[in-house]
C-alpha cells in the first residue's frame, strides 16, 4: 500500500517485482541518515528514488538540492558544491555559499558522480567522514549536516580498476545500494508506460491518444530499449505528431525503432585475442598455411614417386586441394574485401588430374600445366575480365593476378 501511495506521488509507472523492490529500499531507508548509491542504465528513472528518500525522512521539511555533476565544468565544481571566497580566483567577485551549505539540514542528490574529478573526490569523502568542508580560497573549516544520495550509471568497480574513482569513497557512498531495473527487465510495465506517455501527448497536442495493435505491442516488448524510459517517450510522442493514423501497427512503430531487427539477433562472440589481431599477424598465420600446403603436397608428389599412385589415397589429395578455407580475423578497414585475408585452397582441381605413370619425374609439372590452361581459358572467356574468371576459376582476384604474373599470362 505505502508502496502504491509513492508511485502515485511522484508519477512513477510500473507493476514489476524489481521496480517494487527498488521502491521499498528507498521508503525502509529514508528515516535513516544513512547514504545512498543509485545504479542504473541512463533513461531508467533514477532522479525519482532521492526524491522519495527525502520527503519520507525527517529532514523532509528542510532543502533538497539535486546536482549533476557531469554537467558542471571540472574547473568550477568545487565552487558549486562547497562555494569560495572573494578574490579566490579570476571571476570570484564575491563570497559565495556552495550547495553543502546552502543545503544544510537537507538533501543532496548527486547525480552521474562518478563525473566528478579525483581532486573533488576527496573533499567529498571528508564531508561524508567529518561532516567538514573548506570554501575554495578559505582555510576555514566549516561544518554542515547533509545526507548524501548519489545516483551513477557507470561501472564504479570498473572505474576503480582504471583508476578514475577513488575506491574509499565508493564504500562510504555504497551503503545502502539501490539498483534501477532497465527496461527489457520490466517487460510487464512497456506497454503501460505508452499508454501513459500517448494519453499525456493526445492532451498535451490537443488529439486523440495513439494506440497500439497486438502486433505492435508484441514489437514494443521484444525491442531492447537502449535508452529505456526516456527512448520509449520520445518515441510516443514522434507517433503522437507524425503519424495521422491513431491506431498504431507493427509496419509503421518498426520506422521508428532504431535496429529493430539487429536487436533481435544474438550477439556474435568474438575473443579479444582474435579481435585485436594485427595485420602482420594476418600474415603470418597465412603463410603458415600456405607452408603446410606446400609441404603436404611435396610429402604426396615423393610417396607417388616411391610407391606408384595406386598405393595413394585419393582423400589425402583431396584435403589438401579441396580444404575449407580457414577464416582468419580481417581489421575492419578491410572488411570490403575479406576473401583476400583467407587462405586460398584451389577448390577446382581434382586428383584426377595425376593419372600419369608415377615414375615419370614431369608428373608435378602438369598440375602447373594444367592449371595455367584453366587460367587461360576463363580469361578467353570472359575476355580479360579477371573480376568473373576469378569467380569461374573459385579463386580471389588477387590470387588470379599472382598466377598471371607468375605464368606470364599478360
Amino acid at each position: 500500500m505505502i508502496i502504491q501511495q509513492a508511485k502515485q506521488r511522484f508519477g512513477i509507472i510500473g507493476v514489476s517485482t524489481s521496480l517494487d523492490r527498488a521502491i521499498e529500499t528507498a521508503l525502509r531507508v529514508s528515516p535513516t541518515d544513512l547514504s545512498v548509491l543509485i545504479t542504473g542504465e541512463s533513461g531508467t528513472g533514477k532522479e525519482n528514488m532521492p526524491q522519495i528518500i527525502h520527503h519520507n525522512s525527517t529532514r523532509k521539511h528542510s532543502g533538497y538540492i539535486a546536482v549533476n555533476c557531469g554537467a558542471i565544468p571540472e574547473g568550477t565544481i568545487d565552487s558549486e558544491l562547497f562555494g569560495h571566497e572573494k578574490g579566490s580566483f579570476t571571476g570570484a567577485h564575491d563570497t559565495r555559499k556552495g550547495y553543502f551549505e546552502v543545503a544544510d539540514g537537507g538533501t543532496i542528490f548527486l547525480d552521474e558522480v562518478a563525473e566528478l574529478p579525483v581532486s573533488t573526490q576527496v573533499r567529498l569523502l571528508r564531508v561524508l567522514e567529518t561532516g567538514e568542508f573548506m570554501k575554495v580560497g578559505s582555510s576555514k573549516t566549516q561544518k554542515t549536516d547533509v545526507r548524501i544520495v548519489a545516483a551513477t550509471n557507470v561501472d564504479i568497480p570498473e572505474a576503480i580498476r582504471k583508476g578514475k574513482f577513488r575506491e574509499d569513497l565508493y564504500y562510504r557512498l555504497n551503503t545502502v545500494p539501490i539498483h534501477i531495473p532497465a527496461l527489457r527487465e520490466r517487460r510487464e510495465d512497456i506497454h503501460l508506460l505508452f499508454r501513459k506517455f500517448a494519453s499525456d501527448f493526445g492532451e498535451k497536442y490537443r488529439m486523440p491518444g495513439v494506440r497500439l495493435t497486438p502486433d505492435a505491442v508484441r514489437m514494443l516488448e521484444d525491442y531492447r530499449w537502449p535508452g529505456n524510459i526516456r527512448q520509449l517517450k520520445n518515441i510516443t510522442e514522434q507517433l503522437s505528431v507524425i503519424e495521422s493514423e491513431r491506431e498504431i501497427n507493427a509496419e509503421i512503430l518498426v520506422r521508428y525503432l532504431p535496429d529493430y531487427q539487429a536487436s533481435k539477433v544474438p550477439a556474435i562472440y568474438t575473443s579479444e585475442s582474435s579481435a585485436d589481431m594485427s595485420e602482420r599477424e594476418i600474415l603470418y598465420k597465412v603463410l603458415f598455411d600456405m607452408k603446410s600446403e606446400v609441404d603436404g603436397l611435396k610429402n604426396l608428389v615423393m610417396q607417388i614417386l616411391k610407391e606408384g599412385s595406386e598405393s595413394i589415397d585419393t582423400s589425402d589429395l583431396q584435403k589438401v586441394y579441396a580444404a575449407p578455407a580457414t577464416p582468419v580475423p580481417v581489421p575492419a578497414k578491410y572488411n570490403a574485401a575479406p576473401q583476400e585475408y583467407h587462405v586460398h585452397r584451389a577448390q577446382s582441381y581434382h586428383p584426377d588430374i595425376i593419372d600419369e605413370e608415377p615414375e615419370e619425374v614431369e608428373e608435378s609439372l602438369s598440375i602447373e600445366e594444367k592449371e595455367k590452361e584453366l587460367i587461360k581459358k576463363a580469361l578467353e572467356k570472359y575476355k580479360g575480365r579477371r573480376k568473373n574468371a576469378a569467380a569461374e576459376l573459385g579463386i580471389s582476384e588477387r590470387t588470379l593476378y599472382r598466377k598471371i604474373k607468375e605464368y606470364e599470362l599478360n
